[in-house]
């Protein structure tokens, strides 16, 4: 027994060192017993320096208040990616985030184990995405359909839906403001196309137009990655501006605005109200002419019922309100979208198809379009991948697609079926309610029917017939 524990101990740390993140586990008395390779490169420490010493006296900047181990094992419940910032006892400041989680025994809490992944070297990737971000703030070379990163106007949101055409002109018109927009819709109905247009229709046409998505980049990124960093803001940190100041001059375009974080919201707030914006670790505040245009997935109003978004942030934000219709509630361009697909992959693929079939037509129809105009789009593009005919035909659709077409087809043929059952099925019943009439007098029923007894005879054999005088004949198995 005692060799078995011996071996699942060896085996555990084996694991636990191979791990690529940071393990740090601690007693109930705040002594470390298990210390990695990865959490001691975090550190800056070696493991010798860790293992079986307290957490507080190897780093002296933390407190029980502070330590999220140590506050783990007072609450006896986990934190998850929380930043943490802390001096180790050669004097060097880390970052780490932490995902914390008490270790429970027969029901007690007999320590806690943190999880922690190196918050510099994070935030130096994000500034990586800055570097690229700023490469295309001012293009040397302007191309005729691709100005300062904007491949679309309003022109390329392709519609014959008498609301969409109103909801265009109306942001034609709109876009000559500096207002901030709000654009809400299902994902995959166009909400970057159109708002891409509305820049390019507006005087900052000229100017950047920087997207991005607020749910793509870790919470505790995003702030340094809106706002810019200061020089020692934490280790490795230089001065470098945000997407507010790459960004002006132009348009900021925030997807997913209800996924970022409330307290970024405020600081958000501030900026659309004064312009001023100040870089992480910087105690100046600099001016930003920047135009703001949000977007959500969800209608904001269950946004704010979910509290997802600060209701002062909404109302502001709320200047000018666009809602891009569901394709579904656009029946009429289906069809006139399918069609521009199959011509733009024509030319693509080399393909000459003619259009679609009148059945992939119907089933597009009464398909619900959860992915909206990006799902027809990669639809279209998958069936025009494997058609071999002239027409783009159900057995082209993708898989998950064809498996909704029994719920309407399979219906159908349940209802109707063969020419050859249906006359079987009538036949089976003339010649029973024939014998029934004759309580089951075979000549008397032929003459009924019009045909000779041994027609009739054979066809009772046939469908399994048998006739009970007086009795009602049961129809076959």
């Amino acid at each position: 027994m005692i060799e078995k524990q011996a071996m699942s101990k060896e085996v555990l740390a084996a694991i636990l060192k191979g791990i690529d993140e940071g393990i740090h586990v601690v007693d109930m008395k705040g002594n470390t017993i298990f210390y990695n390779e990865i959490a001691a490169r975090h550190d800056g420490l070696e493991v010798s320096e860790v293992l079986g010493k307290p957490v507080l006296k190897v780093f002296p900047s933390l407190d029980k208040e502070t330590s999220t181990l140590l506050k783990v094992i007072k609450t006896e419940k986990p934190i998850y990616n929380q930043t943490q910032s802390y001096v180790n006892v050669h004097g060097v400041q880390i970052e780490t985030i932490n995902t914390t989680l008490p270790i429970v025994v027969n029901g007690k809490v007999a320590g806690a184990v943190e999880i922690a992944k190196d918050y510099s070297r994070l935030k130096l990737l994000s500034e990586s995405l800055l570097d690229l971000q700023k490469k295309i703030k001012r293009p040397a070379k302007k191309t005729k359909n691709k100005i300062n990163n904007v491949q679309y106007t309003l022109d390329s949101l392709l519609t014959i839906n008498k609301d969409m055409q109103k909801i265009k002109k109306e942001a034609a018109k709109l876009a000559k403001s500096d207002s901030p927009i709000l654009v809400f819709g299902e994902s995959g109905c166009g909400k970057e196309l159109f708002v891409q247009g509305i820049h390019h229709a507006s005087s900052r046409f000229s100017g950047p137009f920087i997207a991005q998505n607020c749910a793509a980049i870790p919470e505790s990124l995003l702030e340094s990655i809106l706002f810019g960093t200061a020089k020692g803001s934490y280790t490795g940190a230089v001065e470098r501006p945000g997407l507010f100041e790459l960004a002006d001059e132009g348009t900021l375009f925030l997807d997913e605005i209800h996924a970022m974080p409330i307290e970024l919201q405020a600081k958000l707030l501030r900026v659309l109200e004064d312009g001023m914006v100040r870089r992480v670790g910087s105690p100046k505040s600099s001016q930003v002419d920047v135009r703001v245009v949000a977007a959500m997935n969800i209608h904001p109003r269950e946004a704010l019922e979910k509290s997802q978004i600060r209701t002062d942030l909404f109302y502001r934000l709320n200047v000018l309100t666009f809602g891009l219709l569901p394709l579904r509630d656009r029946a009429e361009d289906i069809g006139f979208l399918a069609d521009h697909f199959i011509k733009h992959f024509n030319q693509q693929f080399n393909k000459d198809v003619k259009g679609a079939g009148r059945g992939v037509l119907t089933f597009f129809k009464q398909y619900n379009w959860p992915g909206n105009v990006r799902e027809l789009k990669h639809t279209i593009e998958y069936m025009m991948n494997v058609c071999e005919k002239d027409l783009l035909e159900e057995e082209d659709l993708p898989v998950m697609m064809k498996q909704q077409i029994p719920t309407s087809k399979k219906g159908l043929s349940a209802r109707v079926k063969p020419l050859r059952a249906n006359i079987e099925e009538f036949e089976k019943e003339l010649i029973v309610n024939a014998l029934k009439h004759t309580e089951g007098n075979i000549k008397r029923a032929a003459t009924l029917l019009d045909i000779p007894r041994q027609t009739l005879q054979y066809k009772l054999s046939k469908y399994k017939i048998r006739v009970h005088e007086a009795e009602a004949p049961s129809k076959s198995n």
